[in-house]
């Protein structure tokens, strides 16, 4: 089987490669390492199963085409995105640009060979969560940045294929993902920065109270889930969460890793009008629909997480 993975040399691409050559597929990766790095590939690029890597953009539709055309992919994961919120209300164009009309492209090509796509999204569509029983997908969305409104406008396209065309299509909102090969530097990694940051005695950062919780997904319990879904077809034309189900305040987070409240500092918030107060994810659709669950848990993943930065994992 042929599969194409965009975004493949970014931090979850990165893992959602290695699972699926170590499953056996054929694999073509797409980035144009604007976020991802090439060496997040280093590993695993001379797997048997590693055809190409091709730096290029989605916004290319030759490129597009003519990958599409030589290799007719069966499925298409498709992860290629500007992803942080901070750029995308800075410079919104670049954001819409790279996430929604990117991936239209992309549905363009696959409706061509009635190639899957698995659409990765964001919890950062939703509003926030107000009780202990998560977000589900029937939650409330709330597009707070362009790159949340930018993801929903792309998921719209991605849904309508399979209704207008019956294209086989499925969109997946992990929650926050973190572990190796995560940035130690810039927006979404607070684990990495966080541990980082411990590691080298400097204090922990925190933007506005610390009261905003967040639910983090080990990063091999993410990238099993975003396969998974490639494979079954009972979440065609679905929307579907991932994440641990358990949600933990900003700063309960920087003690757990500082352990030591002398090393945390609050700073006034960079985007306060895009936080999500509350995230904690109701998986429940993802255990019914694939099976799946996570595995490891917040304090586990910490650790693995800690290991690989002191053993001199990328900066």
């Amino acid at each position: 089987m042929n599969i194409l993975l965009t975004g493949g040399a970014g931090f979850i691409g990165r893992w959602v490669a290695k699972r699926l050559l170590d499953e056996g597929y054929n694999l073509w990766v797409l980035d144009d390492l604007s976020n991802g790095r090439e060496e997040n590939l280093t590993e695993i690029i001379n797997h048997p199963g590693f055809k190409q890597f091709i730096k290029g953009s989605i916004l290319d539709e030759s490129l597009l085409s003519s990958l599409f055309d030589a290799h007719r992919f069966e499925i298409c994961y498709h992860l290629g995105a500007s992803i942080n919120v901070q750029d995308s209300i800075d410079e919104p164009r670049t954001t819409f640009n790279n996430d929604t009309i990117g991936t239209f492209y992309v549905l363009e090509q696959c409706r061509k060979y009635n190639t899957k796509v698995v659409f990765m999204s964001t919890c950062m569509v939703y509003d926030r969560c107000n009780d202990e029983t998560g977000i589900d997908e029937n939650h409330p969305t709330k597009p707070a940045s362009p790159y949340a409104g930018s993801k929903i406008g792309a998921e719209n396209m991605v849904l309508s294929y399979y209704y207008a065309y019956g294209l086989p299509t499925v969109v997946i909102r992990p929650f926050n993902t973190y572990g190796p090969f995560q940035k130690t530097g810039g927006e979404g990694g607070v684990v990495a920065i966080f541990i980082k940051n411990e590691l080298e005695g400097k204090t922990l950062n925190i933007y506005g109270e610390g009261t905003q919780t967040r639910d983090l997904l080990y990063v091999e319990d993410c990238a099993r889930f975003v396969v998974s879904a490639g494979f079954d077809d009972r979440v065609n034309g679905e929307i579907v969460n991932a994440g641990l189900g358990r949600d933990i305040s900003v700063n309960d987070l920087a003690l757990l890793i500082a352990g030591d409240s002398s090393k945390i500092l609050h700073v006034p918030h960079i985007h306060p009008q895009s936080e999500i107060q509350k995230l904690l994810c109701n998986y429940g659709k993802a255990k019914h629909l694939l099976g799946w669950e996570p595995q490891i848990s917040l304090e586990e993943g910490i650790q693995r997480t800690r290991k690989w930065i002191v053993e001199g994992g990328l900066a």
